[in-house]
């Protein structure tokens, strides 16, 4: 059972009591068994949940209880502010709104002299990062599958591709991994039969099975998203031999850009292979470029003639007069 789910609900308790069995189950999205485990859980921990019987029955505190404040120093308090801002700039944050009501909710529990400086944190920090305008995942599909991948039971789910196509997948779980404001699952699509990335905005329903999955031994969940996501399919098959080193060419290149391997076998003697996709080959003339290494462009043709292009338009304003 995940202490996350439990400490979701007993927030909804707090903050809505009365709410039904069902009403409860649909808000964390799980079923009603899962809700009345919580009940359970929560009174092991000495925390005593009335239950209303009757149709219009539902589960709230008993009268007169009440938790404990949250005590944080200034520090403590700065730094989860600090977190929450820069977890939202950079897409980190789920659900819509979640890091909006955290702040408040900090804000709610400090004292009035510590609750202004911390607002002043918040209102002068700038942050220099690119806002990540992506979906936010749903809270309870990430705290499912981070579970269920701690666990190595497997899931199943709703899930939508970018053409839009609804399917049911069953998925072993191998890690979660966050990168340029996107969440995505990695693991074994047993509908496929092979490891796969899921992007978790676009899973509609993840449920836990009881069905247990081997170690996937030493598996990278983020080389694997790195890697598939630069074999996403682009309009050119970009191939390039780089006159440098594996440990230079690494340092210069993200993995999700292209993939590197040294040259074997091939026309050009020595070198680092860069091969990869392109939607535009202007763009992938000016990333050249910008390497500061020789280069041979092996494929597609159309490539070369951009290198020209942009060698042309250099030496064009290069050559510009300043104009006073």
């Amino acid at each position: 059972m995940s202490t996350n789910r439990v400490l979701a609900f007993l927030e909804l308790l707090q903050a809505r009591p009365g709410l039904t069995g069902p009403e409860l189950a649909e808000r964390l999205e799980v079923d009603v068994r899962s809700v009345r485990r919580y009940v359970r859980r929560l009174e092991d921990l000495g925390i005593p949940v009335e239950a209303e019987r009757g149709r219009y029955g539902g589960y709230r505190l008993m009268p007169g209880y009440r938790l404990p404040p949250l005590m944080l120093t200034g520090e403590e308090a700065t730094a989860v502010v600090l977190g929450l801002l820069a977890g939202r700039r950079a897409g980190l944050t789920v659900g819509e709104g979640a890091a909006e009501s955290a702040l408040a909710k900090i804000q709610r529990v400090l004292p009035d002299a510590l609750r202004d400086r911390v607002g002043a944190v918040e209102d002068m920090v700038g942050l220099t990062t690119r806002s990540a305008a992506t979906s936010r995942p749903s809270g309870a599909t990430l705290l499912t599958l981070a579970d269920a991948a701690r666990r190595r039971l497997r899931v199943r789910l709703a899930y939508r591709s970018y053409r839009g196509q609804e399917s049911e997948r069953t998925v072993d779980p191998y890690g979660l991994v966050v990168h340029s404001g996107r969440w995505y699952l990695t693991g074994h699509d047993h509908r496929r039969g092979e490891v796969r990335m899921f992007r978790l905005d676009r899973i509609g329903r993840a449920e836990t099975t009881e069905e247990e999955f081997p170690a996937p031994g030493e598996f990278d969940a983020v080389a694997h998203v790195m890697e598939s996501l630069a074999a996403v399919p682009y309009r050119y098959e970009v191939e390039v031999v780089l006159a440098t080193t594996m440990e230079e060419a690494r340092r210069r290149i993200p993995p999700t850009v292209a993939a590197l391997a040294p040259v074997d076998g091939s026309a050009v003697d020595g070198g680092i292979r860069m091969t990869g996709r392109a939607e535009r080959l202007d763009g992938m003339a000016q990333v050249l470029a910008g390497l500061g290494v020789p280069f041979t462009v092996v494929g597609p043709p159309e490539l070369r003639e951009e290198v020209r292009a942009l060698a042309r338009r250099l030496e064009e304003w290069a050559g510009q007069t300043p104009r006073c």
